[in-house]
């Protein structure tokens, strides 16, 4: 199985070449804690941390 690789920059799961989001290409498989945002609006977690696409994102990168 293949290990998960997480945007540098904005800390969500990518599948592809580049982020869906920032559109960047540096990735990296070091990560702690997962977070699932449904709705950005409305989430405290979302806002705090600066999100505001829903996806799946990385707490903490290295």
């Amino acid at each position: 199985m293949a290990k998960d690789k997480v945007c540098k920059n904005c800390k969500i799961f990518v599948e592809g070449t580049n982020c869906p989001l920032c559109k960047g290409n540096q990735f990296t498989n070091v990560y702690q804690g997962r977070l699932t945002i449904l709705d950005a609006n409305k989430s405290f977690v979302a806002q705090q941390m600066g999100i505001k696409e829903k996806g799946r994102y990385a707490i903490k990168i290295r």
